[in-house]
């Protein structure tokens, strides 16, 4: 499992991510919300269970930002981060794969400046084809929508220059964790 999580690691950072260690989702609650701070606006969190997300807003409170976590369309250009939870993570490439079904969800990984997605050390696996079986699982609920992310969003289109964030957000930060309870 280290071996797995070193090469997540490398990849994702080869992609310009930022890759971080939380003991549990307090540490990763705090993270966003100091991210947050650093970046004005708002933290759009949609997703998270209600004791979660009452942890969150303590955090939030406790850092002096606004959380947001629901009609995230009404709030697009205020929220700077967004926080999701990641289902998986694709070590041979450094990719998240999240489940994106739900349209806060999407908004806040593709809209916000920079994207905070938690993942649990337990889901990080080898390659898609360690997947493949877990991805038919969740896909075969309709409507399915999934999410392959692999660093912050790029473009290399105007005189092949390459920039960061023309598509969706400039950062990506993933905050392994390491309790998953």
């Amino acid at each position: 499992m280290d071996d797995l999580i070193a090469l997540f690691t490398q990849q994702a950072r080869a992609v310009s991510a930022t890759v971080e260690p939380v003991a549990d989702l307090a540490a990763a609650f705090d993270y966003a919300a100091r991210l947050t701070t650093g970046q004005g606006g708002c933290l759009a969190a949609p997703g998270w269970g209600e004791g979660e997300t009452e942890s969150l807003a303590e955090a939030c409170a406790g850092a002096g930002v606004e959380l947001v976590t629901s009609g995230l369309r009404q709030e697009v250009g205020r929220f700077t981060v967004g926080l999701t939870r990641a289902q998986y993570g694709v070590a041979e490439t450094g990719t998240l794969v999240l489940d994106s079904a739900d349209e806060q969800v999407r908004l806040a990984s593709m809209l916000s400046e920079a994207h905070v997605a938690v993942l649990p050390l337990a889901k990080v696996r080898q390659d898609m084809f360690a997947l493949e079986e877990e991805l038919a699982a969740i896909l075969s609920a309709s409507p399915g929508y999934m999410a392959f992310i692999t660093g912050p969003s790029r473009t290399a289109d105007i005189e092949m220059v390459l920039t960061l964030g023309a598509h969706g957000p400039r950062q990506l930060h993933v905050l392994l964790l390491e309790d998953a309870s």
